[in-house]
């Protein structure tokens, strides 16, 4: 295998496990800050699994594991304390037809006029989930994200996929060069 193969190799590795990051709907990572965006209105969101079986943790995005989950969201914007606040979590079957049906969690519209909002559940099984905060003013503004439970993610799938890939190209880099050593040696 020559040089410029093995560079190559290498370089695809690197773009499939370091690649752009997936678009996450309303979330957005900004200065590290979970931002969900809700119209022109912003909201800082994080989560918690606070009995972890590998101890307690952060996310904003993917829940990590099954199990209790705390989920706050502290308003950005002023404006958002008068104004009614709805969230439903809902599993991602898609479509959102039968919404009642579908629902996991659901909070009816009410002002939080100290800027913040949490809940708390449970997420029994793993899966593939939908959040909608709706905002309620002279226009209903809706937020919806798609988030998963307890599933890895697609990136550690083929990090591992690069890594192995790597490894194989060196492997054969070097099968390559003894090779050519043996017979330049020979001739």
């Amino acid at each position: 295998m020559s040089r410029l193969a093995f560079r190559l190799s290498v370089a695809a590795a690197l773009a499939v496990c370091c690649g752009g990051a997936l678009a996450h709907g309303g979330l957005s990572m900004d200065e590290d800050t979970c931002k969900l965006r809700v119209g022109p209105y912003q909201m800082h969101f994080v989560g918690y699994q606070p009995d972890s079986a590998s101890g307690p943790k952060e996310f904003c995005e993917d829940i990590p594991e099954t199990g209790r989950t705390i989920v706050v969201l502290d308003y950005l914007n002023e404006e958002l304390r008068d104004l009614p606040t709805e969230v439903r979590i809902i599993r991602n079957e898609g479509s959102e037809g039968d919404l009642e049906r579908i629902t996991v969690l659901h909070l009816e519209p009410r002002r939080y006029p100290t800027g913040s909002l949490n809940f708390e559940m449970n997420f029994s099984e793993p899966g593939k989930f939908v959040g909608l905060v709706t905002v309620s003013g002279s226009d209903k503004l809706v937020s919806r994200f798609p988030f998963s439970v307890g599933q890895r993610s697609p990136w550690l799938r083929l990090l591992v996929l690069a890594a192995v890939l790597a490894l194989g190209a060196v492997a054969l880099y070097r099968f390559g060069m003894r090779r050519l050593g043996k017979a330049t040696r020979a001739a």
